[in-house]
């Protein structure tokens, strides 16, 4: 594509930072993981931060570190990226889908608490597409409930909510660090809690479930590979350094695609400001408007490949994949499926030229026209 969704921004001080560590003789669970850790402990005002080897491996530790066991319900929304679900399966656990709210994304607080049930141990909530979630709401019925709070900052690192960093309000935050994400590491995750325990047997369990008093092959245990190398480190280092004028960056062409569609009817732009918070811009999805059927959304994705602009569906209800079946006709989230028949993610990227986005506004406009 001549245009892709997403491109990842790496300098050249990163690259040679990476290649640094590949010429030492520690390329494992060495000082720059405890670097990395420290820079996001400190960027997010969190005690402690725990490296992993992704995202996903990261919600799975929050599962299995707090405790959520076989038959535990999990409250978490279906308009999100599969693994949010998929870490509550893998602790045996069972997903609650909740709909969310029509403008922010976010799972909605009010129909959270309806979901409650006697078997509800926690909240996984999502900020979606780097917009926090309603925290002020969601702490409240964690705490009238004794639930825990997750969050899913997968998408959102450096968003905010009432001055304070999201990933860091509730009982554990995980960040990603995939290529298409503010920050990146190529692949990796980071974990942080305020929650001294749980943070010592995350760090055991990423490792084989090996303590740090264990020697090393004694596990006490059963752990996972979920380290993150030293070269990853090295990345998210130089990358978390510079990670206001990334966001920065990702302001701006946000800011130019508000610009330039803001008299486009056929979609609705999103949010650009949280009345409570910062967003951090993880993608930009539009919304067609109603009157466009899901084929006409396949019709409109067919002149952006024609035109050699990538374009994505963010996201695909999770309730409606294949893998998640049992969930399908238990699930009432009428808002989740009309949202998601209609989203359409632009080109997202640091270096993104208003040439670009100024190209990928045009053939939007067409397709819309043409697609009718």
């Amino acid at each position: 594509m001549k245009i892709p969704l997403s491109e990842p921004d790496i300098s050249p001080a990163e690259i040679e930072a990476v290649v640094e560590v590949l010429r030492s003789s520690r390329l494992s669970l060495g000082p720059k993981l405890e670097e990395f850790e420290q820079s996001i402990a400190s960027y997010t005002g969190a005690p402690y931060a725990i490296g992993v080897s992704s995202g996903t491996a990261g919600l799975h530790l929050c599962m299995l570190a707090f405790g959520i066991r076989p038959g535990d319900e999990v409250i978490v929304p279906s308009f999100s990226f599969v693994a949010a679900a998929n870490a509550i399966r893998y602790a045996e656990a069972n997903p609650v889908f909740v709909d969310i709210d029509p403008v922010t994304l976010n799972m909605d607080p009010n129909l959270t608490e309806a979901a409650i049930t006697n078997k509800t141990k926690a909240i996984l909530a999502v900020h979606t597409f780097g917009y926090p979630a309603d925290m002020d709401a969601l702490l409240d019925i964690a705490r009238r409930h004794g639930l825990l709070l997750i969050e899913d900052a997968c998408e959102a690192m450096g968003a905010e909510f009432r001055g304070e960093k999201v990933g860091a309000l509730g009982d554990a935050g995980i960040f990603a660090f995939y290529p298409n994400k503010q920050v990146t590491t190529g692949e990796g995750g980071m974990i942080v809690t305020r929650h001294s325990g749980v943070a010592k047997k995350m760090r055991a369990l990423r490792n084989q479930g090996r303590y740090e008093t264990d020697d090393w092959f004694q596990h006490s245990e059963l752990g996972f590979n979920y380290r993150l190398s030293e070269m990853h480190c090295a990345l998210g280092i130089g990358q978390m350094r510079r990670i206001e004028s990334i966001l920065t960056a990702r302001e701006a062409v946000a800011g130019l695609y508000h610009e330039l569609l803001d008299n486009c009817t056929d979609v609705a732009l999103p949010p650009t400001h949280s009345p409570q918070g910062r967003i951090s811009w993880f993608v930009y999805v539009v919304r067609l408007h109603e009157r466009f059927s899901e084929a006409q959304r396949s019709s409109v994705f067919k002149h952006f490949a024609a035109a050699e602009i990538s374009c994505g569906r963010y996201f695909a209800p999770i309730h409606m994949q294949p893998g998640y079946a049992a969930w399908r006709h238990s699930s009432f989230l009428p808002v989740t499926e009309s949202v998601s028949e209609r989203t359409l993610a632009l080109p997202f990227f640091n270096k993104l030229t208003r040439t670009d986005v100024q190209r990928v506004c045009a053939v939007l406009r067409e397709a819309c026209v043409l697609c009718q």
